[in-house]
């Protein structure tokens, strides 16, 4: 799942040209109920196979019947092709049922404000399956979009990942707070093991401890006031974030050469024993599970919230979280078969994906889960307990400045840039988007 999130930083194909064609083709008319569908159509990235394989299961199984009505149909595509195709189509009311929702959440936006995208909240109210729905993943594409209108098919928690026995040798509890964070990564450090293997090629594994920390400092709301204009990122608490991380790369925490470490290399440093905690989201859940790959094994990896910071507004109980590459559905193809769909998938998909291909996904899982490993038990507890989310750092940031912020990652961390500059450069290209 981590290459879905990589390829997410593709650049957004709307431009404001089209998007003034695309809300002059749909006119303004939001109601949904066309009905003219005559497939329960997905038109989605070729390499997210879980949707596919868990829709295509539903409709031999579960949905069976539903699928006999109005049979699924997939149609895949490279997801660098997926917003332009959504764009055509949109232009023509020809949207498949189901579509990809765009690799930023502006050309979704427009699409909704085009009258495109149904309204999923009062459709499964009205459905009477709102509740299956997990209250953190409601949140989390709330905080996306300004609304509940895609459905969310894969979920993920993000936070520390840590190597118990490592731990357990050097005598370090699970820490609590930011400051404990930083005293277990030295007495890591001064005993040899690299404090936290990160993907500094990539940018963005470095990115989301700044927003961890920006979270846990000024509460839930903090990138939303940048969004909204009420703070910029040049504002002191926010360059103060930036200079945390920062410090742990003054400091060697990240080890040598971070700025050249991939995923999969910071992956496999981890699960070999060679750092003693990982910040990742649930996705790697596979690669942790997978005994072929996790040489210190399930049981040695234990999980812990991004911790407080002193005197903060955040709670380590408000935890990041995405929902992958979401899917929005066509308000002009709705009707009752696709109602029934919708209620089908709402009620089956959590327990299904869990038992299936074991992921976890925004819908509660009711029924046979099938024997869950350890770890993702773990997180769908999480899930469960999770009222209130918070998303990634660049989540709501242009495409610019996205590229910014990752590209300029490494070098914050290994001292080539000040924390003050780093945050100026990302908050031009906001002011400029």
């Amino acid at each position: 799942m981590h290459k879905i999130l990589r390829t997410r930083r593709i650049a957004l194909l709307a431009t404001v040209a089209t998007s003034s064609l695309l809300l002059s083709a749909c006119g303004g008319g939001g109601a949904a109920g066309g009905g003219n569908a005559k497939a329960f159509s997905l038109t989605i990235n070729d390499d997210n196979h879980i949707v596919q394989e868990e829709l295509t299961a539903l409709s031999k199984g579960a949905c069976a019947a539903q699928n006999k009505a109005l049979p699924l149909k997939i149609q895949t595509l490279p997801i660098g092709n997926v917003d332009q195709k959504v764009q055509l189509l949109a232009g023509q009311n020809a949207l498949p049922v189901q579509f990809a929702a765009g690799g930023t959440p502006q050309l979704t936006k427009t699409l909704d404000k085009a009258g495109q995208v149904l309204d999923l909240e009062k459709t499964l109210k009205d459905l009477g399956v709102w509740d299956d729905l997990q209250p953190a993943a409601i949140k989390t594409v709330e905080n996306l979009y300004g609304k509940f209108n895609v459905m969310p098919y894969q979920f993920n928690i993000e936070g520390i990942w840590y190597n118990k026995k490592l731990f357990a040798d050097q005598r370090v509890t699970t820490p609590k707070t930011y400051a404990q964070l930083v005293a277990a990564a030295a007495k890591f450090k001064d005993a040899g093991i690299t404090p936290f293997a990160a993907d500094g090629k990539d940018g963005w594994p470095l990115t989301r401890l700044i927003s961890g920390y920006l979270y846990r400092e000024l509460g839930p709301d903090a990138l939303q006031a940048v969004a909204d204009g009420k703070a910029k990122l040049t504002d002191p608490p926010y360059v103060k974030a930036a200079q945390a991380i920062a410090d742990l790369g003054e400091a060697g925490y990240f080890g040598k050469g971070v700025g050249s470490i991939d995923y999969d290399t910071a992956t496999q440093q981890f699960l070999t024993g060679k750092a003693a905690m990982f910040y990742m989201g649930s996705w790697a859940l596979g690669d942790f599970n997978d005994k072929t790959k996790n040489k210190i094994g399930a049981d040695n990896v234990g999980f812990m919230p991004f911790p407080t910071v002193a005197g903060g507004k955040g709670s380590a109980d408000q935890i990041p979280a995405n929902v992958g590459l979401p899917v929005a559905v066509s308000a002009k193809s709705y009707d009752a078969k696709v109602g029934d769909w919708l209620s089908c998938i709402t009620k089956n998909y959590g327990a299904a994906s869990l038992k299936d291909q074991g992921t976890v996904s925004g819908f509660k899982p009711h029924g046979d889960t099938g024997t869950l490993p350890p770890l993702t038990k773990t997180v769908q507890d999480t899930i469960s307990n999770t009222k209130t989310s918070t998303l990634w750092f660049e989540a709501l940031f242009n495409t610019k400045a996205t590229e910014t912020s990752q590209t300029n990652a490494a070098p914050l961390v290994t001292g080539s840039l000040s924390a003050k500059d780093f945050m100026q450069k990302i908050q031009t290209d906001l002011d400029n988007g």
